[in-house]
Parts: C-alpha cells; sequence; structure tokens
C-alpha cells in the first residue's frame, strides 16, 4: 500500500481526539474538520511544482519560486466532505470546486450516487477529493470512479479516519491514487461505522445528530 499515507503530526493528532468527544458541540467540530483538513492538505500539497519568476522586493529585483500552473479542483463527497472544503481553499484559494453526492443504502451499507458536477477541463488538473470518513470504502471508490470517467487523471484522496477495512478496499480498486489519512481506526462495527470513530461526521457538521 504504498500509496496510503497516513499522516503523522501530533497537532492532527490532537485535533482528532478532541473531534471524537462526544462532548465536542458543532461549531468547534466543524471548525476541528476545516482545520485539520488544512494541515492535512498542506502534506498532501507539498510535491506541487514550482517556476521561478522575477519579482521585485523592497529591496531589489529577485527570482523567485511560485507554483507552476493553478489547476486545482477541490471535490468533497457531499454531505460531510463539505466540511473540509474551506480548508483545502485556505491553501490553494484559486482552486475551482466540484461536488459528488452519494447516500449510504441503511440496511445494505452500499452507496448510492446522486449527483456529480465538476470543474472543466478536470483531464487537466490535480483533484482532490475529500470526505471525513472512510468506513467500507465504497463511496470514495464511486467519486474516484466517476472522475475517472470524465477524464481526470491526477488524483489525489484526504479522509481524516478510516477503517482498515475501507483502506484496503480503496487500495484494491484504486492502486494508483495517492490516500492521505489522519488516523487509522480499529473495525467496522455490524452497522459500518468506525470504531471508536466519532460518529456520523455529517450529522456533527450540520448539526443534525
Amino acid at each position: 500500500m504504498d500509496k496510503i499515507h497516513i499522516i503523522d503530526h501530533p497537532l492532527i493528532k490532537h485535533k482528532i481526539t478532541k473531534l471524537r468527544m462526544e462532548s465536542t458541540g458543532t461549531s468547534e467540530f466543524r471548525k476541528l474538520v476545516e482545520e485539520i483538513a488544512m494541515l492535512m492538505g498542506y502534506e498532501a500539497l507539498k510535491d506541487l511544482k514550482t517556476k521561478d519568476i522575477e519579482i521585485k522586493t523592497p529591496i531589489e529585483d529577485t527570482i523567485q519560486p511560485v507554483i507552476d500552473g493553478k489547476k486545482i479542483a477541490v471535490v468533497p463527497i457531499l454531505r460531510a466532505g463539505l466540511g473540509m472544503v474551506n480548508g483545502i481553499l485556505s491553501l490553494v484559494p484559486n482552486a475551482k470546486i466540484g461536488h459528488i453526492g452519494m447516500y449510504r443504502d441503511e440496511e445494505t451499507h452500499v452507496p448510492h450516487p446522486y449527483y456529480c458536477k465538476l470543474p472543466p477541463f478536470i483531464s487537466e488538473r490535480l483533484v482532490l477529493v475529500v470526505d471525513p470518513m472512510l468506513a467500507t470504502g465504497g463511496s470514495l471508490v464511486d467519486a474516484v470512479d466517476e472522475i475517472k470517467k470524465q477524464g481526470g487523471k491526477n488524483i489525489k484522496c484526504i479522509c481524516i479516519i478510516a477503517a482498515p477495512e475501507g483502506l484496503s478496499f480503496f487500495n484494491k480498486k484504486h492502486p494508483d491514487v495517492d490516500l492521505y489519512v489522519g488516523a487509522v481506526d480499529r473495525c467496522l462495527n455490524n452497522n459500518a461505522y468506525i470504531c471508536p470513530g466519532l460518529g456520523d461526521a455529517g450529522d456533527r457538521i450540520f448539526g443534525t445528530k
């Protein structure tokens, strides 16, 4: 699983622990998700290419690096993925935003797509797919399937918490895609929820629990 990147950073660990707490309210939970997304995005974007340009400082002319090209797309998996978007945009404010909608059958736990809108020229962009939780892996697999079907080639995924089952399934289906994870939990329970997890990320972000 050389494309699976577990981000081992004390700030991320600390913030994920606070996310897990049942006592963490909606406002704080939402803020933590955004902060974690920014920290994880920093890691996922560390291989962006740069080019040198000439600029003028208050002191002198100089040659300095800037990002080479700005064709980045952030694609949250609805609805929980929306909570991560602003964290990524704080790093790359010019990124375009797409949306992929999935809902989970509560009996079979199988994800069903219901919406997909991607930015134009998706084949030319670095696509960052964001979703706080990677449980069975079905939603993320289907989302990347759809992006590839529409021409996406350079894809990275960012999930805050993952189950081992989801990691294995995703890596089997998309071994070419880099996946960045903040924590790998113990297992899935009978309802396909991550244990110990943090509950339903979407409900906690939007206050609908």
